[in-house]
């Protein structure tokens, strides 16, 4: 069995909010998992940014375990894009990238992306020059 990881956005509403979930996940489906940021909002609702640890095989089940729960579930790596017309290579977002999902590759000093490292926590997008960077955040509307 191959440990892969997800990184994933949650939503939480009222009909979720009070139940167990991240428990469940460790006990029932096997998940390891780390809070990347977490968010409650006044109207008791929720948002997290999970990173998943298990097999594809647990990690799936373990998602379609939170959707019947009512968590609406985003994969970050299919969320977050860079448009590379747009890129100049600049490196900026480099700098602020916290998991080293944005990286220079030092032999052609083009910055490359690995999406499925991303957190979606929006530093890149602020220091980007030219807005190269899309995609939607822990604090934006799913």
């Amino acid at each position: 069995m191959s440990i892969r990881s997800r990184n994933v956005l949650l939503a939480f509403g009222q009909q979720a909010i009070h139940k167990p979930i991240l428990y469940n996940l460790a006990v029932n489906y096997q998940i390891m998992f780390n809070i990347l940021e977490a968010r409650i909002f006044p109207r008791q609702e929720g948002r997290m940014i999970l990173q998943l640890h298990g097999s594809m095989e647990d990690i799936d089940k373990a998602i379609k375990y939170m959707q019947e729960e009512k968590v609406e579930v985003e994969f970050l790596a299919d969320k977050i894009k860079r448009d590379d017309d747009k890129c100049i290579h600049c490196g900026a977002c480099t700098s602020v990238c916290r998991t080293e999902a944005l990286c220079i590759d030092r032999k052609t000093m083009e910055v490359l992306f690995f999406p499925e490292k991303c957190i979606a926590c929006d530093l890149c997008k602020i220091a980007c020059p030219v807005g190269a960077v899309i995609g939607t955040s822990i604090d934006m509307d799913l």
